[in-house]
């Protein structure tokens, strides 16, 4: 049966409508509980298996090739090394321990999984994306390794089968471990009421200030990169390493393009770079056919599962051995799992307003460091299983 809507201004009038959508729906507890990809991801679902709008079609890959490289530089656009300052050895220990859990147990899982999912090898590195930098690292990842789009639909499925529940949880722990007698007498590192009073008093989702200027600019700047970085990818690398050469050389020239003082001027470059990222991620819904995902996904969900539950104990048990506060550690899980913004959201909801700002950082650093550390993985795991 065709779709109700197949014309392409009238797909991107649906897009555009449902980003609008789950940006307006986060006013509510709920759903900013899930945040603006999750919602905007499950409309899509919702909208392609009732026949609204097409499984596939033309669009979406247009959206994928401008709109995945484009996010990705403008929202690394925000990485300044300097505030890199604002960190003790407490939170880089606890990122690092987040970032190295994820990528170990992704290579053992790995090897048992890999080999039994379609494009097993580059899923692994895709889970790794995800889990340390969101949803888009995994969007960024697929087409680094250039991942087929039924692949990547399946691989976004499974992720917000098995994560939302663990988001839902991670939101709700700082209330849960401060009332906890057996969790504080188990993890007794922790900072005092006093210390987590400490810091800025403002609203941490307050009304920014924007320019035109400033969404020209970085538009600008997202489409340079992307060209530059494409066009010397394709002039250096194999044929089949240029798309993930790219996306490391992306990466890198984005955080060193960040450090010059007229782009840390500008202005609401996670804002636009959400927005961006959103419109693709729509997509992805769409490309959900929950009759083949319910039928063929059962292994890459078990992986996912697996995955999860084995970084989390690994993460808890190094940072539990380093006497980590557990406060980082829980930050340090949201920033990987979700991203910078969701980790200070959830220390402002906790009102740990000492730890807005570096829940921020810690959550930018593990989404910059996700392209790298996923990439890599994604290699291992095809050494290792002799993938093709």
């Amino acid at each position: 049966m065709e779709a109700l809507i197949t014309r392409t201004d009238g797909l991107m009038f649906v897009i555009l409508l449902m980003v609008a959508f789950s940006l307006w729906l986060q006013r509510y507890k709920v759903f900013k509980s899930l945040g603006p990809v999750l919602t905007v991801v499950v409309l899509g679902i919702v909208l392609s298996n009732t026949g609204v709008v097409p499984i596939s079609h033309d669009v979406y890959g247009t959206l994928s090739t401008y709109c995945v490289p484009l996010s990705i530089s403008i929202c690394l656009l925000s990485m300044n090394l300097t505030e890199l300052k604002k960190l003790n050895k407490e939170p880089v220990l606890a990122l690092i321990s987040a970032i190295g859990s994820v990528c170990i147990v992704a290579i053992v899982l790995g090897l048992f999984f890999a080999p039994r999912i379609e494009e097993g090898w580059k899923c692994a590195g895709m889970f790794v994306g995800t889990y340390t930098g969101g949803t888009p690292n995994l969007t960024a990842i697929a087409t680094g390794l250039d991942c087929s789009s039924g692949t990547l639909a399946a691989a976004n499925a499974a992720d917000y089968v098995v994560s939302t529940p663990l988001m839902v949880f991670l939101f709700a722990a700082p209330v849960l471990m401060k009332n906890s007698k057996k969790w504080n007498k188990l993890w007794p590192y922790q900072f005092s009421a006093a210390e987590l009073e400490e810091g800025d008093k403002e609203p941490l989702m307050a009304d920014k200030k924007w320019s035109i200027r400033d969404i020209a600019w970085l538009l600008t700047i997202g489409f340079a990169v992307t060209f530059v970085t494409t066009a010397t990818a394709q002039a250096i690398f194999p044929a089949d390493f240029w798309k993930a050469g790219r996306l490391l050389l992306l990466t890198t020239v984005s955080i060193c393009v960040a450090q010059l003082k007229p782009v840390q001027k500008l202005r609401g470059n996670l804002d636009l770079g959400l927005f961006i990222s959103l419109t693709f991620l729509s997509t992805i819904g769409f490309a959900v056919d929950l009759k083949q995902f319910l039928g063929s996904a059962l292994m890459m969900t078990l992986y996912v599962l697996f995955m999860l539950i084995g970084c989390i104990v690994l993460h808890l048990g190094i940072c539990r051995l380093l006497k980590i506060k557990y406060e980082y550690v829980l930050l340090s899980m949201v920033g990987c799992i979700v991203d910078g913004p969701t980790s200070s959201l959830t220390a402002a909801g906790a009102q740990w307003k000492s730890l807005i700002n570096i829940g921020l950082i810690m959550g930018v650093l593990a989404g910059a460091s996700g392209n790298y550390v996923g990439i890599f993985v994604a290699y291992v795991v095809r050494a290792l299983t002799g993938a093709a």
